[in-house]
């Protein structure tokens, strides 16, 4: 009778680096913000393993990744990286507007031009 290795899951969090701290990874959970296997969850406590898919939200993203491995401790980001498969859809990015300028920042000679027009109409 072998048992699977599992591991907290905001120590998983913690490891593959979606969170800066363990305590933060504790507070999302807690929360109820993060989905195993599409189960909302509320215990940092609650063990994961490899082929857990996890669903939570990340800056201004959700993110849902799927479980590879369990990390022995928290490493390089190389090492988080291989911790687990990024299933989420590739992000959109929104056209840029240009800046709201009058237009591109005048030349030395536009600028002597524009100063020298100014004082020959004062006169």
């Amino acid at each position: 009778m072998t048992e699977t290795p599992s591991l907290r899951i905001d120590k998983w969090l913690w490891h593959a680096r979606f969170f800066k701290t363990r305590s933060l990874a504790a507070k999302q959970v807690s929360e109820g913000k993060i989905r195993v296997n599409a189960t909302k969850i509320s215990k940092p406590a609650r063990s994961v393993a490899p082929g857990d898919v996890l669903t939570f939200p990340q800056a201004d993203a959700i993110r849902v990744v799927r479980i590879l491995a369990l990390g022995e401790r928290r490493g390089p980001a190389p090492e988080a990286q291989a911790l687990y498969e990024d299933l989420s859809p590739p992000e959109e990015q929104p056209a840029q507007k240009p800046l709201a300028r009058g237009g591109p920042r005048p030349t030395k000679k536009e600028r002597r031009r524009l100063i020298n027009s100014r004082t020959e109409a004062l006169d």
